[in-house]
């Protein structure tokens, strides 16, 4: 079992819970009895001296002092724990030959107490009494005492029996809150067999709730939803490796074509360049797409935009547009640009989202149509959109498309000409700043945009 097993954490619990309550039982048990166990040795010594005050008190003349002695032996060979003696100044009405120790602890205080003998492991309880005189007695110290022995051999007893209990309990409820928590934890151990059968390609399972307590449904439900995302993740993952294949198969197969064609006989100079300058354009797009790839990369693994610089947007447009001069042209297509707005954002990021909209916008525009450049000051962000007419896109593709090598036929029949990683980028690029990106599809207006923190 290991170290950090939740069963074990609960019954290591369940052992600090039990020794804590049998401590406290354990404790205040032993506290009452141990009080009562000292009332029982004074309890016996007054019963027994009030059963020997009228005698005691009622005659002083010697033939009764005699039969009192006699009196006192029988008690004290009936019960070898019950001793007494008589201090007086009299000889003749003295008992229990006692000693100079015995005389001294006489002389002093009246009432319950403890007196230690030598050789004697336990204390006697002793009540000490005055006698006054009567008729020829005179007065005397009458002394009654308990050995208490027993009392402290009980009191060990029951210590020893309340420990004994008390560990014997504590272990009992260790091994039995080992096995309800190894049963509580069924579900557990069954969810995680379960969550362990559900591993790529096999993402579709879910973990089944019905099965599961009310504590565990919560677990059950945040589990689902996360496979639910990395079902949908690696779906995504393994669309994208396919078009990246794809991508990549298109160019190198034109580069092995056209170089294996023109290897087949001797060509002339001249079309030797034409096959290289071919060659070259598939080589740039090849590394156009690499440079795209390893562009997202980065942003996935949490890039931001760090060399910020305080600039226009409209200023930043009218770059981008001079430097698209060429392909608006040929496209015989306007733009127009609409407001304006300072944010904090790095220049080469921006001009390439822009770039990457543009183009997007300008690829699905016919030609002597306008692409509208929106700039709008919201609360706390700018958007930046990008318009242009032409056949409204379903809804249901408007969420995806800024996933990578997302196409949508019926609004991108030239979608040919790039590798797909356009819309992709402007997200990341977003993503950087802080921002975020949309799109929308109505009145025949197709808009593509982002969103950039003031």
């Amino acid at each position: 079992m290991p170290r950090n097993s939740i069963a074990l954490r609960l019954s290591g619990l369940f052992t600090l819970v039990a020794l804590l309550v049998f401590l406290l039982i354990g404790g205040a048990l032993y506290q009452q009895v141990d009080k009562g166990l000292g009332l029982l040795p004074e309890a016996e010594l007054d019963a027994r001296y009030s059963v020997l005050e009228s005698a005691l008190t009622r005659f002083g003349n010697p033939e009764h002092w005699a039969k009192i002695n006699n009196k006192l032996k029988l008690l004290s060979e009936e019960d070898k724990r019950i001793r007494f003696w008589v201090v007086s100044g009299d000889p003749a009405y003295e008992y229990g030959n006692p000693d100079p120790q015995i005389r001294r602890f006489a002389q002093g205080p009246l009432g319950m107490r403890d007196l230690t003998l030598p050789g004697h492991p336990y204390p006697l309880k002793v009540l000490v009494s005055q006698l006054p005189a009567k008729e020829l007695r005179p007065p005397l110290r009458f002394l009654i005492a308990i050995d208490t022995e027993t009392f402290y051999e009980t009191q060990h007893q029951l210590l020893i029996a309340l420990i004994s209990l008390a560990i014997v309990g504590v272990l009992l409820a260790s091994a039995l809150g080992y096995w309800v928590a190894r049963i509580g934890l069924k579900p557990l151990i069954g969810l995680s067999e379960e969550a362990q059968r559900l591993a790529p390609p096999r993402l579709s399972g879910r973990l089944q709730l019905s099965s599961l307590p009310p504590e565990l449904t919560q677990f059950a439900n945040s589990f689902n939803s996360t496979l639910e995302r990395v079902e949908q993740a690696y779906s995504r993952l393994e669309s994208f490796n396919a078009d990246v294949a794809h991508e990549l198969r298109s160019p190198l197969t034109n580069l092995i074509g056209q170089t294996q064609v023109a290897l087949t006989r001797g060509r002339s100079a001249e079309h030797y360049f034409e096959v290289l300058q071919s060659n070259l354009e598939e080589l740039e797009r090849l590394r156009s797409i690499i440079n795209d790839m390893l562009f997202l990369a980065s942003a996935d693994q949490g890039s931001k935009a760090t060399k910020l610089t305080s600039t226009s947007l409209a200023s930043e447009v009218a770059t981008t547009l001079d430097y698209l001069d060429f392909i608006l042209e040929d496209a015989q297509v306007k733009v127009e640009v609409r407001g304006d707005a300072q944010v904090q954002i790095e220049i080469a990021h921006l001009r390439r989202a822009l770039i990457n909209l543009l183009s997007n916008a300008v690829q699905h525009t016919e030609p002597g149509q306008v692409i509208r450049v929106q700039i709008d000051v919201q609360e706390h962000q700018v958007s930046i959109g990008v318009s242009n007419p032409g056949q409204a896109i379903a809804r249901e593709h408007l969420p995806r498309l800024f996933e990578r090598f997302y196409r949508v036929d019926a609004s991108r029949s030239n979608s040919g000409a790039n590798h797909g990683l356009g819309l992709a980028i402007v997200k990341a690029i977003a993503l950087m700043h802080g921002g975020d990106v949309f799109v929308r599809s109505d009145d025949g207006m197709n808009t593509f945009g982002l969103y950039l923190p003031i």
